[in-house]
């Protein structure tokens, strides 16, 4: 074996240790935290009392504290105890542990990304990749540490910023995986576009950086998912999960709870009755008490944070009596915002000299690197959309004219983004004159005014491929929410809330609402809702996502 053999070996070896290195340091982190060691069950209550706690009857569901034992020791004696006890619990608190794991998954990401790339060059190393491009094999792994290297720091860089070290994305790593495929596509891009503009000798072969982002992406799932599984299967998650306390019932509180019974980083402890009266039956169970025994509530049951979902109710004296409770039981308070009913994603805090506001100000559609992503998107899409759908507009056009005569090509007033109005371009699949009457109305099934050849292309969506031109031109998106007329909106914007909302987007080809079957003469709320939902949600990946359930999902186009 010669020296270059041994450098590859070397390095190999070297990316295996520091994956067993972070794989070890996550096993014995987590093993000074059993509970069987360190009693984590719940927190250390303060005995200040000399009877012992009653336990609430409909508590039982809950771990309950430690019950102080009877005194046998004077009280400063026992403080004393207290105070080191508590001690030892908070330098094993939920935020050490998360702080732990964060750190446990930063560098078993990097050692994934280098790993990649070391099995790109593996794979590019052997003559049968002249089979699949022209390029000569790659050369060994000792060559090309340098690129190594560099290529995994600019990776984990782009990856870092999207917060995937969250405690809660990492018990879930499947529900946020296409967060990794933005980045790692970017950084594909900007690596082939260096490699074409910086000629390097040897030539590295493009197909490198796309086996590189490939086994990056793969090794790291398999890394989270390994790294949750052990998590979830240990007393960590207990400790990890922060206790959580609702102050109000109803369908809100319900919806926090269902909302904390899968993988999160919260556990749903119950709900502290104030002023309203709880509708809800099953919630019943969950009851903590009234309003004014909030202090006993939060300490008897080791309540970490606490969320306040009726504060309109509560006014601001109420509000800030229980802030204040929050603060004495070192409680982390948070309120559900009741004066923004939708884009809460958006809320974010700004001043104006002195006084603190708060406001919908950025959704992910109003960065301009978003809109830039989308923009470009839209482009190569209306692009390469113009050139397939022209043999379409050409062949159903003329079908269209043989059956009734006129043009092909319907143009209507639809309004757009912020209000503006332009004229939609959609194959006419309706006869002419088909609103003689002047009042505009949604096609429904089985409708008169539909040719017989329209009721095919409407079904497959193909009267809609003409606006592949409004996409080009910027009236519209490939994807968002779908475009109508103003004698429409100007019924449906004091009729319906939020309405208006949905026009802070360019409007779309297709959308989120349509692909679920909420299009024509359907309930109006429900693709209200979607539609708020696309925006508040959005990423590339949902737009591809979109636009491959539009040719599948066909639901109520008539």
């Amino acid at each position: 074996m010669n020296l270059v053999h041994y450098g590859d070996t070397g390095l190999i070896l070297l990316s295996l240790a520091i994956c067993l290195l972070g794989a070890w340091a996550a096993r014995a982190s987590m093993g000074r935290f059993k509970m069987r060691d360190l009693n984590l069950a719940s927190k250390v209550v303060l005995p200040l009392v000399e009877e012992e706690r009653r336990p609430s009857p409909d508590t039982s569901f809950r771990r309950r504290p430690f019950a102080p034992k009877k005194r046998s020791k004077p009280l400063r004696v026992e403080l004393q105890d207290y105070g080191k006890a508590a001690a030892q619990v908070k330098n094993y608190s939920s935020e050490t542990l998360a702080n732990v794991l964060s750190i446990t998954a930063i560098v078993g990401d990097f050692a994934m990304i280098v790993f990649g790339f070391v099995e790109a060059v593996l794979l590019c190393q052997g003559n049968w990749i002249r089979s699949i491009i022209a390029d000569a094999p790659m050369s060994s792994i000792a060559q090309n540490y340098k690129l190594i290297l560099s290529g995994s720091i600019i990776v984990f860089w782009g990856l870092a910023g999207k917060g995937m070290y969250r405690t809660r994305n990492l018990l879930s790593p499947s529900k946020h995986w296409p967060k990794f495929i933005e980045p790692l596509f970017l950084c594909l891009v900007a690596f082939i576009i260096f490699d074409f503009a910086v000629k390097t000798n040897p030539q590295i072969p493009w197909f490198f950086f796309v086996c590189a982002m490939l086994s990056v992406f793969l090794n790291i799932c398999i890394w989270h998912m390994l790294l949750s599984q052990v998590v979830r299967r240990t007393a960590v998650l207990n400790r990890l999960r922060r206790r959580l306390v609702v102050i109000g019932g109803g369908s809100q509180t319900m919806q926090i709870q269902k909302a904390l019974e899968t993988h999160s980083d919260l556990e749903f402890v119950g709900w502290v009755q104030a002023i309203r009266t709880n509708h809800v039956a099953a919630l019943e169970r969950f009851r903590l008490g009234p309003l004014h025994e909030l202090p006993d509530i939060l300490q008897k049951n080791g309540a970490d944070v606490v969320v306040l979902t009726e504060c309109e109710s509560l006014q601001r004296e109420g509000v800030l009596a229980v802030a204040k409770a929050c603060e004495n039981e070192h409680v982390q308070f948070k309120m559900v915002p009741h004066f923004f009913d939708i884009m809460i994603s958006g809320l974010r805090p700004d001043r104006i000299g002195e006084i603190q506001l708060l406001g919908v100000d950025l959704l992910p559609l109003s960065g301009y690197r978003n809109c830039f992503l989308k923009r470009t998107t839209d482009i190569i899409g209306a692009l390469v959309g113009l050139a397939l759908a022209a043999p379409l507009i050409l062949v159903f056009g003329a079908m269209v004219y043989l059956e009734s005569p006129g043009p092909i090509l319907f143009k209507q007033i639809r309004q757009g983004r912020n209000g503006k109005l332009f004229y939609i371009l959609k194959i006419r699949s309706m006869h002419m004159n088909a609103e003689a009457n002047g009042r505009p109305r949604w096609a429904q099934p089985n409708d008169a005014r539909r040719l017989r050849i329209g009721a095919f292309i409407r079904k497959w969506n193909i009267d809609e491929v003409p606006q592949f031109w409004n996409v080009f031109t910027g009236e519209m998106s490939l994807v968002g929410p779908r475009p109508e007329r103003p004698e429409l909106i100007a019924r449906f914007k004091s009729k319906f809330p939020h309405y208006q909302a949905r026009h802070k987007c360019r409007p779309g080809m297709t959308g989120w609402a349509q692909v679920n079957g909420w299009r024509g003469d359907t309930d109006l709320e429900e693709r209200i809702r979607h539609d708020i939902w696309y925006l508040e949600n959005w990423n590339v990946w949902l737009d591809f996502q979109i636009m491959v359930q539009t040719f599948f999902r066909r639901k109520n186009a008539y």
